[in-house]
């Protein structure tokens, strides 16, 4: 049984709580590591040591910075197949969508590169008479992270990459699910010339969480993960005086109007509702086509391609097009809510309950599942179900379909498939959404914008990469300052007024 570690001033620690959890391969069921867990005691050590280095860090000019995120760029490239295939075989998903999720990270480390710019402050000569103003944009100390095992690269590199370029230290508390990748990445960044110290991974549970939430040294917090733990993670971040920003789950929506281009509109929801098994945040789980004869040719669309999708190991190479779920209890949870929807009356039109695979008859696979005739009462709508399962709810009018997207609690991500664009425009503008598609699935942001949710799918005032990271980061210090004139006389200054 292998035993995996924390990583503490640039080297791995053994964990020494006597606690661990297991780590399963999601395509067989078997226990393939098992990940320690952090005590409260451990998490002040790593505190400690992270609060002793980045004195030195935050006083290395950010070219310098730039420069390590640069190495650290290559290296990323360099290592991509390795990176993928140790989150594929935690994870389970296939090996493309494995590296989707090392790719769109490192693109946030491209955006750090810029950090010289992103730093400037802002000056204003003669704002009096001898008086100058400027900001700087200081960093904030030691900042923690937590995150999620769906994308086990991607949302550490979101949080750390732009705190690190900023001049700060990083804790950063992965999944115990999928704890290899985040190990390999801090590998990495020592690789590239990041100072022992400023990156420590710590494995933990909710004790580990507490820690870091309740430690005086910690001055940010991130999150990604449930609505739930992000509004606790939020509240007591909150109340002990730090930095939080937090994003949770969501209820994705996509409006199919009757002018869309019904095979690219399918197509998009094959690859947006089932690709990572669902295991998306962004995922589009609620198709909402306008009318019931869009609805009929949507639906007559969607079917044969379900029933086409390959479900396997990531082993199996491009021959897969979605692997297993994580864990037996997302297939418990997953299987419980197809349930639910059937004795609630919808329509399942595609059953995927008896999925099996010869060979991988204990591995967590879940079948493709469609619903259509989803009312918003039904628990497979207000629910994040984070499985292979569509729901379509019809709506009979353009202003139905956006009041669903509207009225649902979570506002991760929404997206609309119509070639009209008063439509379009008319979508974007008024939804309260964070992140809006237009004939796009997945409206992820790139590295250069910000990535947030609304409603119960984000807590804080800034978002995640793009320029908001910078601001979340960093705290800017205003200077006024004023140097009086003078005339030497016998060797002395005498000072004018100044206004």
């Amino acid at each position: 049984m292998t035993e995996l570690s924390h990583y503490i001033d640039g080297a791995h620690v053994a964990g020494a709580s006597g606690r661990f959890a297991d780590v399963f391969n999601p395509a067989t069921g078997e226990v393939q590591a098992q990940v320690p867990l952090a005590s409260a005691a451990e998490i002040d050590k790593a505190v400690q040591i992270a609060m002793a280095a980045q004195v030195e860090w935050a006083a290395t000019n950010p070219q310098r910075r730039a420069r390590v995120m640069m190495k650290f760029v290559d290296l990323l490239n360099r290592d991509m197949d390795k990176l993928a295939e140790a989150i594929s075989r935690e994870h389970g998903k296939t090996l493309p969508d494995a590296a989707g999720d090392v790719q769109r990270g490192l693109e946030v480390v491209e955006f750090c590169i810029g950090a010289p710019h992103l730093l400037k402050g802002e000056y204003s000569d003669s704002a009096g008479r001898g008086i100058d103003m400027y900001s700087m944009r200081q960093p904030l100390g030691v900042c923690a992270g937590i995150t999620p095992f769906n994308f086990p690269a991607m949302i550490p590199m979101w949080m750390f990459a732009p705190a690190i370029a900023c001049g700060n230290a990083f804790i950063l508390k992965p999944s115990e699910r999928a704890p290899s990748c985040p190990m390999m990445l801090a590998e990495l960044l020592v690789e590239a010339g990041l100072p022992k110290g400023i990156l420590q991974i710590v494995n933990g549970d909710k004790e580990a969480v507490d820690a870091l939430l309740d430690h005086p040294v910690v001055q940010s917090i991130g999150f990604v993960g449930s609505t739930p733990i992000a509004e606790y993670i939020y509240g007591r971040g909150c109340s002990n005086g730090k930095r939080v920003q937090c994003f949770g789950g969501a209820k994705n929506h996509m409006i199919v109007m009757p002018d869309a281009d019904m095979d690219l509109a399918a197509d998009a929801l094959i690859g947006a509702g089932y690709g990572a098994a669902g295991e998306r945040c962004m995922a589009i789980s609620v198709a909402v086509p306008v009318g019931d004869e869009t609805a009929d040719r949507l639906i007559e669309k969607l079917v044969p391609r379900i029933e086409k999708l390959k479900v396997g190991p990531y082993t199996a190479g491009n021959e897969v097009d979605y692997g297993p779920v994580v864990t037996a209890a997302a297939k418990e949870k997953i299987l419980g809510l197809v349930q639910t929807g059937i004795d609630q009356g919808a329509e399942l039109v595609v059953d995927g309950r008896d999925f099996s695979l010869q060979g991988y008859e204990d591995g967590y696979f879940v079948g493709p599942h469609l619903f259509d005739r989803v009312t918003p009462d039904m628990d497979i709508y207000t629910q994040e179900i984070f499985g292979p399962v569509l729901a379509t709810v019809r709506a009979a009018s353009y202003e139905e379909a956006l009041g669903l997207a509207m009225d649902h609690e979570m506002g991760n991500g929404t997206a609309i498939f119509t070639r009209d664009g008063d439509a379009a425009r008319d979508f974007a503008n008024r939804v309260n959404i964070g992140m809006v598609g237009i004939n796009v699935p997945i409206p992820v942001p790139l590295a250069y914008h910000s990535f947030g949710g609304w409603k119960k799918s984000a807590f804080g005032d800034l978002n995640q990469h793009g320029t908001d990271s910078f601001k979340f980061y960093t705290r800017t210090k205003t200077v006024t300052a004023r140097w009086p004139s003078g005339i030497k006389e016998g060797g002395e200054f005498n000072f004018k007024a100044i206004d």
